[in-house]
């Protein structure tokens, strides 16, 4: 699709067509008429949309729910590797018709990006592990000297910017991992959320959860969708309603252990 041309007081000005400036406009329509949707998901993100490094595979409650959505809109379905640190760039530059894996609905966030109703919420939760003497609770972590990882990209690294009064805030940046960085003794506890905690504590004997004594920072978790497309957004809260409704979000929670994080009522994040 080409840029259209404007002539203004003698100037030929140079406007971006919907597409090319990523606004979203008529989403629905360019995806019936490619026959396909394409799902923006972070394939490390282990019971929401994790790529099997040894298979290959793609499992998780997203993949199942972004199965479900491309079938009642009848195209085929492609996903497309995103991250959250750059999230807002692939749905605005048009890589992918909507971001699917559990994204916590920020107040910057919102400010770029479009989001349905919620389906999950969590707060943040810690890893250490099992043989580490300096975080042994949640009370240690915030002490002089402790360091803590989030991943960059994500809202625990808003989050504890705010939160840490003593303790070393370390960002860290992919190709790195949170795991590496902890098994290696570079930091002392990372941050993170209900659902990743979960491949740790089902795959790895040497990690150790630490909760909160009250929740932090409970975050809706919703799906993502450039601004602009008003029909777009409509049909999406649909199929969320229909997931609610019919069980199929609740199916799909069971079966990748999230069940305690569902969030049962459509109320907008």
């Amino acid at each position: 699709m080409r840029p259209l041309l404007l002539c203004l007081s003698g100037a030929l000005l140079l406007l971006p067509t919907a597409q090319a400036a990523g606004t979203g406009a008529d989403t629905l329509k360019q995806i019936q008429r490619r026959g396909e949707l394409r799902v923006c998901i972070w394939p490390d993100y282990y019971g929401i949309s994790y790529r099997n490094p040894k298979t290959r595979q793609l499992s998780g409650l997203d993949i199942d729910l972004s199965a479900e959505l491309a079938r009642e809109l009848g195209v085929r379905l492609q996903h497309v590797d995103s991250s959250f640190a750059t999230l807002i760039d692939d749905l605005r530059e048009v890589r992918c018709d909507i971001a699917m894996f559990a994204v916590a609905a920020l107040p910057q966030r919102r400010q770029h990006l479009a989001f349905s109703q919620p389906y999950l919420s969590s707060g943040i939760h810690a890893i250490t592990t099992r043989s580490n003497r300096v975080v042994r609770r949640w009370e240690d972590i915030d002490r002089p000297g402790v360091l803590v990882g989030v991943q960059a990209g994500t809202f625990m690294a808003t989050v504890m910017r705010d939160e840490l009064r003593h303790a070393t805030l370390v960002v860290v940046k992919a190709p790195d991992t949170r795991e590496q960085e902890l098994e290696s003794g570079r930091i002392d506890v990372f941050m993170t959320d209900y659902p990743y905690s979960r491949r740790l504590l089902d795959s790895a004997d040497w990690a150790r959860l630490l909760s909160p004594p009250q929740p932090l920072h409970v975050l809706p978790y919703a799906y993502a969708l450039r601004q602009g497309d008003a029909a777009w957004l409509a049909r999406v809260d649909q199929f969320v309603a229909h997931i609610r409704q019919d069980g199929r979000l609740a199916a799909a929670a069971r079966r990748h252990g999230l069940s305690e994080i569902v969030q049962r009522t459509g109320n907008k994040p």
